[in-house]
């Protein structure tokens, strides 16, 4: 008994490894949280860069910054870059840190699975980005690789679907942990219906990304067949067709819009409680909003392709299944406002950037609403007012939403208080900023203006200046956001137990239905009675 004491004891002096051997073998589901959280900040730098060679490009007519290929690889890479680089291993390195200690597990299921899941990610973005220097240039065909403008790409082109299969192996890994960890190590107690919401969100994206990767994989696969062995899935001298890709594309893309706001959902839904100081309003209705939105994000690809000649029918089903999901949606904004409706509200960071979320995201809702509406999108489709509503979405919404839960959850992360002035400033820097970078996109796209151009007519000057300037000032003010998270980190007030004052204390359980008892109170032990 003592020499196998002993030999663990001696075994446990080697087994913690320092400093660069720590992060690369570590199975920590914090360390590992830590890592997705710096890759992603990464990341959305680089993919920001991309953005603003876009802005620059267009802050006049007339080809002045860079060519017009390279401008069509920055567009191509910069969405890339930001969904899966930036927004995803944002929402994967969220779960790591937060689910394990919201459901009450000692580490994620499967820990070794979570440390390869992480490290494919900087191989693959490594490889992508190496794209930009190869023979002929990066991809330039869109995100979308829409065949057969994405077969023009050159030598880069298989390092391109390479990478894309790897980000995909990391998503599916991560998601299968996520599964297995809230399904099988909630605590005693802790049953679905009174999971924090956080962790509801991520369990039914977690699914929508098991169910949709491989779709992308085999998509990608197709495309690399008929460039490369002669197939001809997407090519129609060979008896192929070239929309059986959008709709094998956006059979995977169009859920996969939701796995990037989904997670938010549930960040919002944790924020606006503790600093309404109330209990979330209509928690089952919240789960079953999601879940619905997550099954009806299955039925509406095909509303990302209402001008390719599809039968009326068609047109009819997609529009009206797309304006479905405004109701869960709806039922959601709701909640939120019902739940800050009365509260003793009070507007640290993370709540100022949980309420423009609500209301910048329901700008988007609305404009997605325009979308849908099929005889609509044919004047709308491929203009900048779809570039307008699908950003409304994606950066007041899921971007908001990690800066939401950074400035909530870092004290408790790093046991320092972040700098609340600077991350007030940061907040209204980038609330304006991204309101004129956007905002004009509307206008724009309803005179006319088609994306993804490098050039375009006199009359869209001015509004292509403001939304410049606006891009701009949101991109350097993410700047001060870097800052406020190296300060903190570096040391700082001290967070104590109780971050969120007044809060009760017990920040995630407002997301979550109260238990059957208070733990204010002790429970009564009816033993006691008894024998008394």
């Amino acid at each position: 008994m003592s020499a196998t004491t002993a030999h663990d004891t001696h075994h446990d002096d080697h087994a913690a490894p320092r400093g660069l051997m720590r992060w690369l073998t570590t199975t920590n589901h914090k360390d590992i949280g830590t890592l997705y959280l710096l890759f992603s900040l990464t990341m959305f730098f680089v993919g920001g860069s991309f953005a603003l060679v876009i802005r620059a490009e267009l802050f006049q007519p007339g080809l002045q910054i860079v060519n017009p290929h390279f401008f069509n690889q920055m567009t191509t890479m910069h969405a890339l870059v930001m969904i899966f680089g930036a927004v995803m291993p944002a929402f994967v390195g969220l779960a790591n840190w937060l689910i394990p200690m919201m459901v009450g597990a000692p580490d994620m299921a499967l820990p070794r699975m979570n440390n390869w899941s992480f490290w494919i990610m900087p191989f693959a973005f490594t490889l992508l980005l190496s794209t930009l220097f190869m023979d002929g240039g990066g991809p330039a065909g869109g995100w979308t690789l829409y065949p057969p403008l994405s077969l023009q790409t050159g030598a880069a082109f298989p390092f391109v679907i390479l990478s894309i299969h790897m980000m995909g192996v990391s998503s599916v890994m991560g998601a299968i942990n996520v599964i297995a960890t809230i399904l099988n190590m909630r605590a005693p107690g802790m049953t679905l219906m009174r999971m924090p919401l956080f962790v509801w969100t991520w369990l039914i994206t977690a699914y929508l990304l098991i169910a949709v990767m491989p779709v992308l994989a085999g998509a990608v696969t197709m495309l690399l067949t008929d460039k490369y062995f002669g197939t001809s899935f997407f090519n129609a001298a060979g008896g192929g067709d070239p929309v059986m890709f959008q709709h094998i594309f956006w059979f995977f893309g169009h859920p996969e819009v939701y796995i990037m706001i989904l997670p938010a959902f549930g960040i919002v839904s944790q924020i606006i409680p503790t600093f309404a100081r109330k209990p979330l309003f209509g928690y089952a209705s919240m789960v079953y909003a999601t879940a619905s939105i997550a099954f009806l994000s299955f039925i509406v690809w095909a509303h990302h392709m209402f001008t390719v000649g599809m039968p009326l029918a068609g047109e009819l089903f997609f529009m009206y299944a797309t304006m479905l999901i405004a109701v869960p949606t709806g039922v959601k904004v709701f909640n939120w406002v019902a739940t800050m409706w009365r509260g003793s509200m009070t507007f640290e960071t993370p709540m100022l950037f949980a309420i423009a979320f609500v209301v910048l995201f329901t700008i988007g809702g609305f404009s997605g609403l325009m979308l849908a509406i099929a005889p609509a999108d044919f004047q709308y489709q491929d203009t900048y007012f779809v570039v307008a509503h699908f950003h409304y979405v994606l950066v007041p919404g899921a971007i908001f939403s990690i800066m939401a839960a950074a400035y909530y959850w870092l004290p408790k992360w790093t046991g320092h208080r972040y700098d609340e002035k600077l991350g007030r400033l940061h907040f209204w820097c980038s609330a304006i900023g991204v309101n004129v970078l956007f905002f004009p996109q509307h206008f724009l796209g309803l005179a006319g203006m088609p994306r993804r151009i490098p050039d375009y007519a006199l009359q869209f000057t001015e509004f292509n200046m403001i939304s410049s300037v606006g891009a701009f000032m949101f991109g350097f003010s993410q700047l001060i956001f870097l800052y406020v998270v190296i300060k903190c980190i570096r040391g700082g007030e001290p967070a104590g137990d109780r971050v969120w004052e007044g809060a009760h204390g017990l920040e995630w359980t407002l997301s979550s239905p109260p238990p059957h008892h208070s733990f204010q109170t002790p429970p009564e032990i009816k033993e006691a009675e008894a024998h008394s």
